[in-house]
C-alpha cells in the first residue's frame, strides 16, 4: 500500500469513516479505492484533492505525510499520542457527546474526584 493510501485509510478510521463512505463522497466507485489501495497507486491530483477534501486535510498531508515541513519531532509525537489515545477511547467520547450538558458536567464532577 503506498503512503498516500496508508494515510487515506488512517484518516478514515480516525474518522469512523469507511471505504463506502469516502466512495460516495467522492463520486467514486468502492471498486476503484479498493483497486488504488491494492495496487498502490497515486490518484491523479483531481481524485486526490477530492479525496482530502472528503476528509478535510490536505493534498500535502496525504501525498507527503506533513502539512507543515517545519513541525518539530515533539509536536509530532505529542499528535501520535492524542492520536492514540482517541482512538482507544472513542466510543467513549462518542456516548458522552450524546449525553445532556448536565449530565456531563456531572461526569466532568465525578472524573476531577478521582
Amino acid at each position: 500500500m503506498s503512503n498516500f493510501w496508508k494515510r487515506v485509510v488512517e484518516e478514515l478510521d480516525y474518522l469512523g469513516m469507511n471505504r463506502t463512505y469516502l466512495a460516495t463522497a467522492c463520486n467514486f466507485s468502492l471498486t476503484n479505492i479498493g483497486q488504488g489501495i491494492k495496487l498502490g497507486s497515486t490518484p491523479s491530483a483531481e481524485t486526490a484533492v477530492k479525496i482530502a477534501k472528503v476528509l478535510g486535510v490536505s493534498v500535502e498531508y496525504l501525498v507527503a505525510g506533513s502539512d507543515h515541513p517545519s513541525t518539530s519531532p515533539t509536536d509530532k509525537e505529542t499528535e501520535q499520542n492524542q492520536l492514540r489515545l482517541y482512538r482507544k477511547y472513542h466510543q467513549l467520547i462518542q456516548a458522552c457527546e450524546k449525553l445532556e450538558p448536565h449530565k456531563v458536567r456531572l461526569l466532568e464532577q465525578i472524573a476531577d474526584n478521582f
